[in-house]
Protein backbone atom coordinates (compact mmCIF):
# COMPACT_ATOMS: atom_id res chain seq x y z
CA UNK A 1 0.00 0.00 0.00
CA UNK A 2 0.99 3.40 -1.04
CA UNK A 3 1.65 5.55 2.28
CA UNK A 4 0.17 9.52 1.73
CA UNK A 5 2.64 12.10 2.92
CA UNK A 6 1.08 14.61 5.24
CA UNK A 7 0.98 17.97 3.70
CA UNK A 8 -0.04 20.27 6.45
CA UNK A 9 -3.22 21.17 4.27
CA UNK A 10 -6.28 20.14 2.92
CA UNK A 11 -7.32 19.74 -0.59
CA UNK A 12 -9.46 22.96 -0.24
CA UNK A 13 -6.09 24.77 0.86
CA UNK A 14 -6.96 25.41 4.61
CA UNK A 15 -4.87 24.20 7.47
CA UNK A 16 -5.07 20.67 8.36
CA UNK A 17 -6.33 20.03 12.09
CA UNK A 18 -3.29 18.91 13.10
CA UNK A 19 -1.05 22.08 11.78
CA UNK A 20 -3.47 24.18 12.85
CA UNK A 21 -2.93 23.06 16.79
CA UNK A 22 0.49 23.18 16.61
CA UNK A 23 -0.28 27.02 14.90
CA UNK A 24 -2.06 27.59 17.85
CA UNK A 25 0.32 26.39 20.16
CA UNK A 26 3.40 28.72 18.87
CA UNK A 27 0.50 31.34 19.20
CA UNK A 28 -0.53 31.02 22.96
CA UNK A 29 2.90 30.44 24.02
CA UNK A 30 3.81 33.67 22.00
CA UNK A 31 1.32 34.93 23.95
CA UNK A 32 2.51 33.91 27.17
CA UNK A 33 5.58 35.02 26.78
CA UNK A 34 4.53 38.68 25.62
CA UNK A 35 2.42 39.23 28.52
CA UNK A 36 4.94 37.15 30.90
CA UNK A 37 7.29 40.18 29.38
CA UNK A 38 5.15 43.37 30.00
CA UNK A 39 4.07 42.20 33.22
CA UNK A 40 7.88 42.43 34.54
CA UNK A 41 8.48 45.60 32.74
CA UNK A 42 5.40 47.09 33.89
CA UNK A 43 6.27 47.50 37.64
CA UNK A 44 10.70 47.18 38.33
CA UNK A 45 11.16 45.12 41.46
CA UNK A 46 13.84 47.94 42.48
CA UNK A 47 10.61 50.01 42.87
CA UNK A 48 10.07 49.70 46.44
CA UNK A 49 7.11 52.06 46.57
CA UNK A 50 5.32 48.79 46.29
CA UNK A 51 6.42 47.07 49.44
CA UNK A 52 4.96 50.13 51.43
CA UNK A 53 1.56 50.24 50.33
CA UNK A 54 -1.48 47.70 50.73
CA UNK A 55 -4.60 47.14 52.42
CA UNK A 56 -4.14 45.13 55.86
CA UNK A 57 -7.36 43.82 57.84
CA UNK A 58 -6.88 45.24 60.47
CA UNK A 59 -10.44 43.04 61.64
CA UNK A 60 -11.97 44.58 65.26
CA UNK A 61 -9.77 47.38 65.60
CA UNK A 62 -11.02 50.23 67.95
CA UNK A 63 -11.66 53.22 65.49
CA UNK A 64 -10.06 56.51 66.93
CA UNK A 65 -13.29 58.28 67.34
CA UNK A 66 -12.05 61.41 68.83
CA UNK A 67 -10.34 62.09 65.82
CA UNK A 68 -10.96 65.68 64.26
CA UNK A 69 -12.54 66.27 60.82
CA UNK A 70 -13.37 68.57 58.70
CA UNK A 71 -17.14 68.16 56.92
CA UNK A 72 -18.17 69.40 53.48
CA UNK A 73 -20.09 72.30 55.17
CA UNK A 74 -16.51 73.80 56.52
CA UNK A 75 -17.16 72.71 60.23
CA UNK A 76 -14.91 70.44 62.55
CA UNK A 77 -16.56 67.35 63.76
CA UNK A 78 -14.85 64.12 65.85
CA UNK A 79 -15.14 60.86 63.92
CA UNK A 80 -16.98 59.55 66.41
CA UNK A 81 -20.26 61.46 65.69
CA UNK A 82 -21.21 59.52 62.92
CA UNK A 83 -21.50 56.41 65.03
CA UNK A 84 -23.33 55.17 67.49
CA UNK A 85 -26.81 54.14 65.73
CA UNK A 86 -25.58 51.90 62.69
CA UNK A 87 -23.27 50.60 60.47
CA UNK A 88 -20.83 52.73 58.53
CA UNK A 89 -18.81 52.54 55.33
CA UNK A 90 -15.92 54.05 55.33
CA UNK A 91 -13.78 54.79 51.53
CA UNK A 92 -10.82 55.99 52.08
CA UNK A 93 -9.54 58.01 48.90
CA UNK A 94 -8.95 61.58 47.67
CA UNK A 95 -10.84 63.90 45.42
CA UNK A 96 -7.95 64.96 42.74
CA UNK A 97 -7.10 61.23 42.54
CA UNK A 98 -6.89 60.69 38.61
CA UNK A 99 -7.24 56.93 38.52
CA UNK A 100 -8.88 54.45 40.73
CA UNK A 101 -10.47 56.72 43.14
CA UNK A 102 -13.10 57.48 40.52
CA UNK A 103 -13.97 53.49 40.56
CA UNK A 104 -13.81 52.97 44.31
CA UNK A 105 -17.03 55.60 44.37
CA UNK A 106 -18.57 53.83 41.20
CA UNK A 107 -18.35 50.46 42.54
CA UNK A 108 -19.50 51.83 46.22
CA UNK A 109 -22.44 53.33 44.51
CA UNK A 110 -23.46 50.47 42.22
CA UNK A 111 -22.99 48.39 45.37
CA UNK A 112 -25.20 50.47 47.15
CA UNK A 113 -27.77 51.23 44.94
CA UNK A 114 -28.31 47.19 44.43
CA UNK A 115 -28.48 46.78 48.25
CA UNK A 116 -32.46 47.68 50.00
CA UNK A 117 -30.96 49.41 52.58
CA UNK A 118 -30.72 52.69 52.90
CA UNK A 119 -28.37 55.73 53.71
CA UNK A 120 -28.82 57.89 56.29
CA UNK A 121 -31.94 55.16 57.66
CA UNK A 122 -29.70 51.77 57.65
CA UNK A 123 -26.11 52.76 57.33
CA UNK A 124 -23.40 55.37 57.53
CA UNK A 125 -21.04 56.61 54.71
CA UNK A 126 -18.00 58.09 55.03
CA UNK A 127 -16.06 59.14 52.20
CA UNK A 128 -12.46 60.42 53.67
CA UNK A 129 -9.57 62.21 51.89
CA UNK A 130 -6.39 60.84 52.91
CA UNK A 131 -4.86 64.25 50.92
CA UNK A 132 -4.39 66.78 53.58
CA UNK A 133 -4.28 69.44 50.94
CA UNK A 134 -8.03 68.75 49.69
CA UNK A 135 -10.78 71.13 51.04
CA UNK A 136 -14.14 70.68 52.08
CA UNK A 137 -15.34 73.01 49.34
CA UNK A 138 -13.80 69.74 46.97
CA UNK A 139 -15.80 67.13 49.52
CA UNK A 140 -18.66 69.74 49.18
CA UNK A 141 -18.71 69.14 45.52
CA UNK A 142 -17.80 65.27 45.63
CA UNK A 143 -20.79 64.38 47.95
CA UNK A 144 -23.36 66.50 45.50
CA UNK A 145 -22.38 64.20 42.80
CA UNK A 146 -22.36 61.61 44.67
CA UNK A 147 -25.95 61.84 46.27
CA UNK A 148 -27.38 63.11 42.90
CA UNK A 149 -26.01 59.24 41.45
CA UNK A 150 -26.94 57.71 44.46
CA UNK A 151 -30.67 58.94 43.69
CA UNK A 152 -32.14 57.80 47.05
CA UNK A 153 -34.18 60.37 48.85
CA UNK A 154 -33.38 61.42 52.40
CA UNK A 155 -29.85 59.91 52.05
CA UNK A 156 -27.72 63.21 52.37
CA UNK A 157 -27.83 62.95 56.41
CA UNK A 158 -25.73 59.92 56.53
CA UNK A 159 -23.53 60.26 53.75
CA UNK A 160 -20.37 62.19 54.14
CA UNK A 161 -17.26 63.46 52.81
CA UNK A 162 -14.70 64.58 55.32
CA UNK A 163 -11.33 66.48 54.29
CA UNK A 164 -8.70 66.57 57.59
CA UNK A 165 -5.18 67.06 58.62
CA UNK A 166 -2.46 64.82 57.88
CA UNK A 167 -2.61 63.39 61.89
CA UNK A 168 -5.71 62.88 62.07
CA UNK A 169 -5.79 61.35 58.61
CA UNK A 170 -3.14 59.10 59.19
CA UNK A 171 -4.44 57.69 62.72
CA UNK A 172 -7.76 56.79 61.07
CA UNK A 173 -5.78 55.03 58.00
CA UNK A 174 -3.26 53.23 60.20
CA UNK A 175 -6.18 52.22 62.25
CA UNK A 176 -8.23 50.12 59.33
CA UNK A 177 -4.82 49.66 57.84
CA UNK A 178 -4.67 51.32 54.69
CA UNK A 179 -1.34 52.32 53.48
CA UNK A 180 -0.40 54.96 51.01
CA UNK A 181 2.33 56.89 50.21
CA UNK A 182 3.14 60.29 47.99
CA UNK A 183 5.67 59.91 45.48
CA UNK A 184 7.23 63.11 44.41
CA UNK A 185 9.31 61.73 40.85
CA UNK A 186 4.96 61.37 39.60
CA UNK A 187 3.92 64.67 41.84
CA UNK A 188 0.82 61.80 43.30
CA UNK A 189 -0.19 59.19 45.33
CA UNK A 190 0.10 55.42 45.32
CA UNK A 191 -2.38 53.62 47.07
CA UNK A 192 -4.66 50.19 47.31
CA UNK A 193 -8.10 50.60 46.84
CA UNK A 194 -11.66 49.01 48.61
CA UNK A 195 -13.59 50.05 51.35
CA UNK A 196 -14.06 49.15 55.04
CA UNK A 197 -17.11 48.33 57.04
CA UNK A 198 -17.99 49.21 60.87
CA UNK A 199 -19.96 48.55 63.48
CA UNK A 200 -21.98 51.31 65.56
CA UNK A 201 -19.55 51.65 68.49
CA UNK A 202 -16.91 52.04 65.65
CA UNK A 203 -14.76 48.53 65.25
CA UNK A 204 -13.43 47.50 62.00
CA UNK A 205 -16.17 44.69 61.02
CA UNK A 206 -15.42 43.51 56.94
CA UNK A 207 -13.12 44.89 53.85
CA UNK A 208 -14.25 44.72 50.59
CA UNK A 209 -11.12 45.09 48.11
CA UNK A 210 -10.65 46.36 44.91
CA UNK A 211 -13.37 48.16 42.79
CA UNK A 212 -15.88 45.93 42.46
CA UNK A 213 -17.76 44.92 46.44
CA UNK A 214 -20.74 42.43 45.40
CA UNK A 215 -24.23 43.85 46.94
CA UNK A 216 -25.32 40.57 48.44
CA UNK A 217 -21.80 40.48 50.56
CA UNK A 218 -22.25 44.14 51.21
CA UNK A 219 -25.70 43.52 52.46
CA UNK A 220 -24.90 40.36 54.24
CA UNK A 221 -21.31 42.65 55.64
CA UNK A 222 -23.72 45.52 56.78
CA UNK A 223 -26.38 43.05 58.68
CA UNK A 224 -23.26 41.73 60.35
CA UNK A 225 -21.61 44.94 61.36
CA UNK A 226 -25.10 46.25 62.48
CA UNK A 227 -25.23 43.23 64.86
CA UNK A 228 -21.55 44.22 65.99
CA UNK A 229 -19.83 40.98 64.47
CA UNK A 230 -16.78 40.87 63.41
CA UNK A 231 -15.97 39.42 59.67
CA UNK A 232 -13.15 36.66 58.62
CA UNK A 233 -10.59 38.11 56.55
CA UNK A 234 -11.43 37.83 53.16
CA UNK A 235 -8.60 36.95 50.08
CA UNK A 236 -7.34 39.85 48.50
CA UNK A 237 -7.10 41.05 45.17
CA UNK A 238 -5.87 44.56 45.35
CA UNK A 239 -5.66 47.27 42.51
CA UNK A 240 -2.34 49.40 43.35
CA UNK A 241 -3.63 52.95 41.91
CA UNK A 242 0.37 54.37 40.97
CA UNK A 243 0.43 55.82 37.40
CA UNK A 244 1.24 55.69 33.90
CA UNK A 245 3.88 56.74 32.23
CA UNK A 246 3.24 58.27 29.06
CA UNK A 247 7.24 58.39 28.27
CA UNK A 248 7.99 54.72 28.55
CA UNK A 249 4.27 53.85 27.60
CA UNK A 250 3.89 51.72 30.34
CA UNK A 251 1.29 51.33 33.61
CA UNK A 252 2.48 51.36 36.99
CA UNK A 253 0.80 49.65 39.92
CA UNK A 254 -2.68 50.19 38.79
CA UNK A 255 -2.59 47.11 36.59
CA UNK A 256 0.24 45.26 38.00
CA UNK A 257 -1.52 42.99 39.37
CA UNK A 258 -4.09 42.55 36.47
CA UNK A 259 -1.58 41.80 34.28
CA UNK A 260 0.32 39.23 36.10
CA UNK A 261 -2.92 37.41 36.44
CA UNK A 262 -3.25 37.46 32.58
CA UNK A 263 0.13 35.96 32.37
CA UNK A 264 -0.72 33.13 34.75
CA UNK A 265 -4.19 32.23 33.45
CA UNK A 266 -2.54 32.26 30.25
CA UNK A 267 -0.11 29.79 31.51
CA UNK A 268 -2.86 28.14 32.73
CA UNK A 269 -4.96 27.89 29.59
CA UNK A 270 -1.56 26.94 27.27
CA UNK A 271 -1.06 23.71 29.87
CA UNK A 272 -4.39 22.44 29.40
CA UNK A 273 -4.36 22.89 25.84
CA UNK A 274 -1.06 21.23 25.33
CA UNK A 275 -2.25 18.57 27.39
CA UNK A 276 -5.09 17.66 25.57
CA UNK A 277 -3.65 18.38 22.36
CA UNK A 278 -0.93 15.85 23.12
CA UNK A 279 -3.58 13.37 24.51
CA UNK A 280 -5.47 13.52 21.00
CA UNK A 281 -2.43 13.24 18.92
CA UNK A 282 -1.50 10.30 20.79
CA UNK A 283 -4.73 8.64 20.43
CA UNK A 284 -4.38 9.18 16.74
CA UNK A 285 -1.37 7.53 16.12
CA UNK A 286 -2.39 4.57 18.17
CA UNK A 287 -5.88 4.17 15.80
CA UNK A 288 -3.60 4.58 12.77
CA UNK A 289 -1.61 1.21 13.41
Amino acid sequence: MKQEVYSGKTQSGAIAPRTWSRTLVCALILLAVTVSSYAERAVRPEDAVLGRIGFDQNLDAQLPLDAVFTNHRGEQVELGSFFGERPVIIAPIYYNCPMLCGLIINGLLQSMQEVAFNAGADFEVLVVSFDPRETADLARANREVFLEQYGRKGAGPGVHFLVGEEKEIQRLTGTIGFKYEWVPEINDFAHASGVVLATPDGRTSRYFFGIIYPPRDMRLGLVEASEGAIGSPVDRLLLLCYHYDPNTGEYGLLVHRVVNTAAATTAGVLGLFLYVMLRAEKRRKMQSR
